[in-house]
C-alpha cells in the first residue's frame, strides 16, 4: 500500500497518526487488462467461449450444459467462484468485497484534502480498506461489506446492500471529513478467493493432468499473471516441451493448503473472525495503542492469516 509523499495542505486526512510511502506501486484498468489479454489470444487463434460455465471437472474432462471438453491438461482457474464446482465446496471461501466512487470533486475539494498526486491509499486497519484517485476526479473506496454468505454462495451482478454503502461512505467521510456531504454514484461488489492459509498457490497434478491457480485474497490483478505463466512453464516441464525454469521453482507450487470447516462452522468462524478485527481497530483507533489488540492477534491466529 501507499500513501502521499508529504503531508497534505489544508484539511487532509483526519486523524491519522502516522504514514509511510513506497515508490513499489501501480494501479491499472483491470477491465482494459483483460480487453487488451483477450485480443492478444485471439490475435494467436485462440477461440474464448464466453457464457459457458463449467460444472464439474474431471481428469482431461471439463463439463458444460452444452458437453463436454476433452483435453491433456484442465486448469481451473475460477477463484471466488471455486466454490460452486462439484467437490471444491471448501477449497476457497468466496469473500465478498466492495467499492463506491463519489462524485467528481471540484478542485476546491481536492485542494482541501491535498491530494494531487495520483497515489493510490490503504491503511493498516485488520479489516482495511483501499482506496485510488480516478481519471475523472473521483474517489474509489473499497472495502469489506458483508464478507461471508452462508454456505458460500456468490452472486454474479455485483449488487451492494445499502448498509455496505453507508459503511465505506462513513469510512470515507472519517478519512476526509471536509467531504461529509459528497454524494456516491456508484457501487459494486466482487468475489474474492480465500484459502484456509491465505496462500495463493500454483499447481499442477501429474497424474490426473488437472491443474489450479488462486486463493490471491484480493492481490490477484497482477499475480494472476505470475499465476498463468507459472502454470504454462509447469505444463511444458510434465509434457516434455521444456525443462524446469525459474517459475516452476516459486514457494507457492505445489502448496498445499487445507480445507474450510464445513457449515455452519465456516460461517461463524468468518463472522466472528470479522467482529473481532473490527472491534480491534475501534479499540485500537481509540486509545492510540502502540501495539496489536489482543483480540486481533487471536483472531489472526484462528484465521490462519
Amino acid at each position: 500500500m501507499s500513501g502521499p509523499r508529504k503531508p497534505p495542505p489544508g484539511g487532509g486526512a483526519g486523524g491519522p497518526l502516522g504514514s509511510s510511502w513506497t515508490p513499489h506501486g501501480a494501479r491499472l484498468h483491470p477491465v482494459k487488462l483483460l480487453h487488451g489479454l483477450r485480443a492478444a489470444v485471439e490475435a494467436l487463434g485462440v477461440t474464448i467461449h464466453e457464457s459457458t460455465p463449467v460444472t464439474e471437472i474431471r481428469p482431461q474432462h471439463a463439463v458444460t450444459p452444452y458437453g463436454t471438453v476433452r483435453a491433456p491438461y484442465v486448469l481451473r482457474c475460477t477463484e471466488g467462484f471455486t466454490a460452486s464446482l462439484a467437490g471444491q465446496r471448501r477449497t476457497w471461501l468466496p469473500m465478498n468485497s466492495s467499492m463506491i466512487a463519489t462524485e467528481p470533486l471540484s478542485d476546491a475539494q481536492w485542494d482541501s484534502i491535498g491530494w494531487n498526486g495520483r497515489e493510490t491509499l490503504g491503511d493498516m486497519a485488520h479489516a482495511y480498506m483501499y482506496a485510488q484517485r480516478t481519471a475523472d476526479g473521483r474517489i474509489a473506496l473499497g472495502g469489506r461489506g458483508v464478507p461471508y454468505r452462508y454456505g458460500s454462495k456468490t452472486d454474479n451482478d455485483g449488487r451492494t446492500q445499502p448498509q455496505t454503502v453507508r459503511a465505506l461512505h462513513d469510512l470515507l467521510v472519517r478519512f476526509f471529513p471536509q467531504l461529509a456531504g459528497i454524494g456516491i454514484d456508484h457501487a459494486w461488489s466482487g468475489v474474492l478467493g480465500v484459502p484456509r492459509d491465505w496462500c495463493a498457490t500454483v499447481t499442477l497434478d501429474r497424474t490426473t493432468g488437472i491443474g489450479w491457480a488462486g486463493g490471491y485474497v484480493g492481490s490477484g490483478v497482477a499475480t494472476t499473471n505470475l499465476a498463468a505463466r507459472t502454470l504454462r512453464d509447469l505444463i511444458r516441464q510434465d509434457s516434455g516441451q521444456s525443462g524446469a525454469t525459474d517459475l516452476t521453482a516459486l514457494p507457492w507450487v505445489g502448496h498445499k493448503v487445507r480445507k474450510w470447516e464445513p457449515e455452519p462452522f465456516r460461517w461463524l468462524g468468518v463472522q466472528t473472525m470479522y467482529a473481532a478485527f473490527r472491534g480491534a481497530d475501534h479499540r485500537e483507533a481509540t486509545h492510540h495503542t502502540a501495539t496489536t489488540d489482543r483480540v486481533a492477534v487471536w483472531a489472526n491466529r484462528i484465521a490462519g492469516r
